[in-house]
């Protein structure tokens, strides 16, 4: 079994240009997610919560600092990373589910978890997508497309889809703020415990004090660039 070491977020800031202005959206931020272990980040609107789930992604480019990402004896710096690269990566080791479940419409509940094992030229794990399905609830919808489904279930199948490939990194941002009190309550207890049963780091951002509170430690972001960072 693979086992992940660490994320490492030292000192990394983000800004962007609005005419003549300056808008530092993250500055000299720093942190660290072990494997198994799990963060929230939280925060109003427009403090730089989904920049830096999309900088952990590596979609967006860092104007100072470093993310770097050890798995077993290899270590992955973004910065020294091109663009080519960091998707070649994302694609193999980071999940990513989002508020809107972004399911592909014209496959089915079971070819949507598959995807990311075809991706990555996987076969072995197409065969565990039905298992993970089910495990999750959904073995009676394998064959349904989303529109099909509830809001619920929809986000069921992209936490499946997100950790069918096993990421050292999962990456969630506002998963349960498109659903009712119920849905996010068990999204959030399906997220948070497969990622501890996997050894997967997780990255949460959302509105929910709640929620926030089930993560090891906490990361609260201020409309302002500053930051401060408290365990549980």
């Amino acid at each position: 079994m693979t086992h992940y070491s660490a994320l490492t977020v030292h000192q990394i800031n983000k800004h962007y240009q609005d005419g003549s202005r300056q808008i530092d959206v993250i500055r000299d931020l720093s942190f660290n997610v072990a494997a198994g272990k799990s963060i929230s980040v939280t925060g109003p609107s427009g403090s730089g919560k989904s920049t830096l789930l999309n900088a952990l992604a590596g979609l967006v480019e860092l104007d100072d600092g470093d993310i770097t990402l050890e798995i077993e004896d290899r270590i992955f710096s973004y910065r020294a990373a091109n663009e080519r690269a960091r998707t070649a990566f994302r694609r193999q080791h980071i999940g990513y589910v989002y508020q809107f479940f972004n399911l592909v419409p014209t496959l089915t509940v079971l070819e949507n978890v598959r995807l990311p094992a075809r991706l990555n030229r996987r076969p072995d794990l197409e065969a565990h997508a039905s298992t993970l399905l089910s495990d999750f609830g959904l073995s009676d919808r394998l064959h349904d497309f989303p529109e099909k489904l509830s809001g619920g279930e929809q986000q069921r199948v992209a936490v499946a889809r997100a950790v069918l490939l096993k990421p050292p990194l999962l990456l969630a941002d506002e998963p349960t703020g498109n659903l009712d009190s119920e849905n996010s309550a068990q999204i959030a207890d399906l997220l948070f415990s497969s990622c501890r049963d996997q050894n997967i780091m997780l990255v949460l951002a959302t509105h929910s004090h709640d929620i926030a509170a089930m993560a090891d430690t906490r990361l609260h972001l201020d409309a302002r660039p500053s930051s401060s960072l408290a365990p549980e």
